[in-house]
């Protein structure tokens, strides 16, 4: 098995899977959903074509939180001014004086993100794609822009999923006030279906939005020596 490697890390970024009309959730880590689209993004899938999109959604999501972020809320409005006219959808104009938006993000947040498939040349495609995508990349919203390049040199590693998280070296810029940590927190679909249940996996193209179950195991990992075969 080889395994693709990704980095997400930015001022902003969301990866909610229950949100609904105003409200606008955001998980702890980079669901699946989001990161297949971050990918179908890179490769110029459009959203009805599950053809070319299906054979990414089989690959196994491994996440490292090497910075978790923290929690933010966005408040936001539209149209709340007693002259502002709101055109719904449908062309008619609303009649509620404005929509008020709650949107949740994660702040400074960074995650080594990993893509697991025993289809090498697959991996390989997507990351050529990632340092040159067809569409621009964001992390999560479009307005959520990386801070750093999400393409990583040496990216397609042929070690398993776990393996690759546990000896990357570690992704988040280290700043002046702060140590590294001891131990990171590593999230990995689980092969037995034990672990914390997610409904962010792909069913269907992304126009249809048909998404099922997957389970996901947590475990804290020691934090990784540096070693020269795998430069940043």
């Amino acid at each position: 098995m080889s395994t693709l490697l990704l980095r997400l890390a930015g001022p902003m970024q969301s990866w909610g899977t229950t949100s609904r009309f105003d409200q606008r959730d955001t998980g702890k880590e980079p669901s699946k959903s989001g990161v297949i689209g971050l990918l179908a993004a890179a490769l110029g899938i459009n959203r009805e074509n599950w053809s070319r999109l299906m054979p990414l959604t089989g690959l196994s999501l491994g996440v490292r939180h090497d910075r978790p972020g923290s929690p933010k809320r966005d408040y936001q409005t539209a149209g709340c001014a007693a002259t502002d006219k709101i055109i719904k959808a449908d062309g008619s104009q609303a009649k509620d004086g404005g929509v008020v938006s709650d949107r949740f993000y994660l702040a400074d947040a960074a995650f080594l993100v990993g893509l697991e498939g025993g289809d090498r040349a697959l991996l390989a495609q997507c990351h050529d794609a990632l340092r040159d995508p067809v569409w621009p990349l964001a992390l999560g919203r479009k307005s959520y822009v990386p801070s750093e390049p999400i393409w990583i040199e040496n990216g397609v590693q042929d070690v398993p999923l776990r393996d690759a998280l546990a000896r990357w070296p570690w992704i988040a810029t280290p700043r002046r006030w702060e140590d590294h940590p001891e131990m990171l927190l590593v999230s990995v679909d689980s092969e037995d279906g034990s672990g914390v249940l997610k409904m962010d996996q792909p069913l269907s193209s992304f126009s249809e939005r048909r998404f099922g179950a997957r389970f996901v195991r947590s475990e804290w990992i020691p934090f990784p020596k540096e070693v020269a075969d795998v430069p940043t």
